[in-house]
């Protein structure tokens, strides 16, 4: 994994998966506005019997609805795009349904599914010759793996796409990249290079103007600076002033990991009452958009919490082992590996292991169909 590198980019960020009828929409456009605008679009392009502009428009509302936590309308969207495309045959367009698809896989906790969608997008995109596609696709690929925390797998595929979204001048994958070496950076300890490199994503994203990038970016400084300074007064406005933009652009998702976020900084602080509503909060968010990451990350901040305020020791045990069994099933192994800190840290552990027909800690983070995805992920093909 990389330090610090190179100067932010000049270029202002841009929203490639709103395209055809949409193309002019901002990439801080609201969620609600693209959904509305989207809908519109695409019935005008059903009449029209424009097939391509189908596949376009209904990529958008896929999106939309995706990041507003409407999943089975989002599911139903991308399909519908990559029939229309399919119809067209329009290779980029079925790139970019696959790559929505496999992108909300990954957000339902369906990660094989994801490596699965997101590996044929990268195929299809490079035979249609769109390399913006690809490179997505790519991103969403390493994202997957950095997430089940394979990073020995995925950080020099972050590297590469970061130098080559640095090359290509696109901010906005420039700051995704930065953002996913910082966030290993610090769950390996390394607290000064993420908050460097959380930093220069801020940097930027604001010159961008990329709202949502520089939100995430506050987001991961905010952690930083709590879990290595203890600062919560900096990590807590920090985190306010992403939330803000959070809410302009109504990103429903960014806004329930900074919930989740600021149930961390006072947990951190010692500050458990007030954890603990926060916890209690982003839960019920991330279940209403049915994101089981973040509901069970959520559900491990709100145990640990509510064990900080007197709960029950057999009970908060209980609730530890089944969070296991839970992120176990997903695929999250450095979640995994927390819920096990987790439990030494409040003293009931260690948990029993109902797995007796599993993987022991030894074995692959990454299941077959992510292994063969990421071997096959080419940069140089972006050129």
């Amino acid at each position: 994994m990389a330090g610090q590198v190179g100067a932010a980019t000049r270029e202002k960020a841009s929203a490639p998966e709103y395209q055809g009828a949409l193309g002019s929409l901002s990439v801080n456009a609201s969620l609600p506005e693209v959904l509305a605008k989207g809908v519109e679009e695409l019935r005008s392009a059903e009449r029209s019997g424009d097939l391509g502009e189908v596949a376009r428009c209904g990529l958008a509302v896929a999106e939309a609805c995706r990041r507003l936590g409407r999943i089975e309308e989002a599911d139903r969207a991308w399909k519908a795009s990559f029939r229309a495309a399919r119809a067209a045959g329009h290779e980029g367009a079925m790139a970019w349904a696959l790559w929505s698809g496999g992108t909300l896989a990954r957000q339902r906790g369906a990660l094989r599914l994801a490596y699965r969608l997101l590996g044929l997008a990268a195929e299809a995109g490079e035979r249609g010759g769109d390399v913006v596609v690809r490179g997505y696709s790519l991103a969403g690929l390493a994202e997957t793996g950095r997430i089940q925390g394979d990073y020995e797998a995925v950080g020099r595929l972050h590297e590469q796409l970061l130098a080559e979204a640095r090359r290509r001048g696109e901010a906005r994958h420039t700051v995704w990249a930065l953002e996913g070496i910082a966030q290993m950076h610090r769950n390996t300890g390394s607290y000064d290079k993420a908050l460097a490199l959380f930093e220069e994503a801020a940097e930027t994203a604001s010159a961008a103007e990329d709202r949502r990038g520089w939100a995430w970016a506050l987001r991961g400084i905010a952690d930083v600076v709590s879990v290595r300074d203890g600062d919560v007064d900096s990590a807590l406005s920090l985190l306010s002033r992403a939330e803000e933009a959070c809410r302009e652009i109504e990103l429903a998702g960014a806004l329930a990991y900074n919930h989740k976020m600021r149930g961390n900084v006072l947990y951190r602080a010692g500050r458990y009452a007030e954890a603990r509503d926060l916890y209690a909060r982003a839960l019920e968010e991330f279940r209403g958009m049915e994101e089981p990451r973040g509901t069970a990350l959520s559900r491990l901040g709100l145990v640990k919490s509510e064990a900080r305020l007197g709960r029950d020791t057999a009970r908060t045990a209980a609730d530890l082992a089944e969070l296991r069994t839970t992120l176990d099933r997903i695929g999250l192994r450095h979640a995994r590996d927390m819920v096990d800190k987790a439990a030494a840290e409040l003293g009931v552990g260690p948990l029993p292991d109902p797995a007796a027909d599993g993987r022991g800690p030894t074995e692959p983070v990454l299941p077959a169909v992510g292994a063969e995805a990421l071997r096959a992920a080419d940069v140089a093909a972006l050129r």
